[in-house]
């Protein structure tokens, strides 16, 4: 079986439709998205739609569980949500939350030795101990050894990552593509005008197509 791993489409439908038919994707390719399906692009609802009618896979990101966290209620009085979170609340089908919701932090493919998440892993941690957090918002270690969810907090936790399965994510547009023996970022940007990106198995090959235009600028 073929598979797809696609970085971060934060609602570029017209991108994803993109990618899939320069990847050469047939019904039988099997396809994982590695989080953040939703917000910040302009057709949220229209990669969801896509996603349940092809049966796509995908794990769960930081903003689809912010979403969600708002169409559930779990969110603290007074605070506040802002404009691109909220056009994913006034779009969404039932259908669509529902697909969300059923999103797993991480999907373990050991016929490919291969785990997707959304941001990371802290390194030397067995995967079923991984912390929610750090699946969803990792981008760094620490010259210490701390995890962080900030880019200029250390360094790529990717670096530090020793396998043994190779790891494919997204979540950290600002270092871009990341190739590491034992790890993959796919967050190319695409809806700060970048790129959206696919890496394929087993034939081991990058796929990309530019975005139609920046939808958000990246410092927001």
């Amino acid at each position: 079986m073929r598979t797809l791993f696609i970085g971060d489409v934060h609602g570029c439908a017209e991108e994803l439709d993109a990618l899939l038919a320069v990847c050469g994707w047939q019904p039988g390719d099997r396809v994982v998205l590695v989080g953040d399906l939703v917000a910040k692009g302009p057709d949220s609802a229209g990669v969801l739609a896509r996603a349940r009618e092809r049966g796509l896979l995908a794990v769960r990101g930081n903003h689809d569980e912010h979403v969600l966290r708002w169409h559930q209620g779990y969110v603290k009085p007074g605070k506040k949500l802002k404009p691109q979170h909220q056009q994913v609340l006034d779009t969404l089908a039932p259908e669509d939350w529902a697909y969300l919701a059923s999103l797993p932090l991480y999907l373990r493919l050991p016929e490919l030795n291969v785990v997707a998440v959304h941001a990371g892993m802290v390194p030397g941690v067995p995967l079923e101990a991984q912390h929610r957090e750090h699946l969803l918002n990792l981008r760094s270690i620490t010259r210490d050894g701390t995890p962080s969810k900030r880019v200029d907090g250390g360094e790529p936790w990717a670096s530090h990552w020793r396998g043994p399965e190779l790891v494919l994510f997204g979540h950290d547009a600002m270092r871009g593509i990341q190739r590491y023996p034992h790890a993959l970022g796919l967050d190319s940007g695409c809806v700060y005008g970048g790129r959206l990106t696919a890496y394929a198995l087993p034939e081991g090959r990058f796929y990309s197509v530019p975005s139609r235009r920046a939808y958000m600028d990246a410092t927001l």
